[in-house]
């Protein structure tokens, strides 16, 4: 794993493949579920707002219109250019940066995004350091990542070593999560699990894409009572004022 070099490979992989194409069915409907938890858990008062490996940018989409100040960065430059050129605004900023290494001075704002990343980073404890680091007091930082996946491995064809499916390194559960970060400046961790993999199966998306998200909040509990197999993970760090 140290040999990975994590930046050329986001870097080709953002030219490579087209985050910003429009998903369907069952994938677009679970993506939907995990944008609306973390809208969920953005204060109502935030006035900046950082998008970490912003992807197809669907949180500047978001708060932009509300006047909020977004900055949407990424280890390569596609996305973040192509999030400007569909969200143009005063108000949205673009930022190519590692995020382990972060050209941005301590305490900078009020909301820190980073939704489906950590599972690829090549260490998740500097990562959420390194994110703190920038978070205002008082502020959130606010991150989602499979539930407790098993991570598969393949032979790469190319290099003849074992290769994690969709580039994950990692998987985690509220433990692993929480154990990432312990320094006196964290007020609470909290976290949510959720989208049942059950009702994925079924494909119940067809019906419950109609349903507001919190009655299939309501829904998805339920169904994890029943049949324990969440495929989600929400927490939240906050840090003290």
């Amino acid at each position: 794993m140290s040999d990975f070099n994590y930046i050329e490979h986001y870097k080709k992989d953002a030219k490579d493949f087209n985050y910003f194409e429009q998903r369907k069915g069952a994938t677009a409907h679970d993506e939907r579920r995990v944008r609306e938890y973390v809208i969920s858990k953005v204060s109502k008062s935030v006035g900046s707002i950082l998008d970490v490996g912003c992807g197809r940018a669907w949180v500047a989409k978001h708060y932009l219109s509300k006047s909020i100040n977004v900055y949407s960065l990424d280890i390569s430059v596609t996305n973040p250019a192509k999030a400007m050129e569909i969200y143009p605004s005063v108000n949205h900023k673009g930022i190519v940066a590692d995020s382990f290494h972060l050209p941005i001075t301590d305490e900078s704002f009020d909301c820190i995004i980073a939704s489906e990343i950590i599972e690829h980073v090549i260490d998740p404890a500097a990562f959420v350091k390194e994110l703190f680091r920038v978070l205002k007091k008082d502020g959130k930082l606010i991150i989602t990542t499979p539930y407790k996946e098993k991570i598969i491995y393949y032979l790469c064809i190319h290099c003849n070593q074992k290769t994690p499916a969709n580039a994950h390194l990692h998987s985690f559960d509220e433990t692993k999560l929480e154990g990432l970060f312990s320094e006196t400046d964290l007020e609470e961790f909290s976290y949510n699990i959720f989208g049942n993999k059950f009702l994925i199966f079924l494909r119940t998306y067809t019906i419950l894409q109609f349903t507001s998200f919190w009655l299939w909040r309501l829904k998805d509990k339920f169904a994890n009572l029943i049949f324990n197999k969440p495929v989600h993970i929400i927490c939240v760090y906050k840090k003290k004022n």
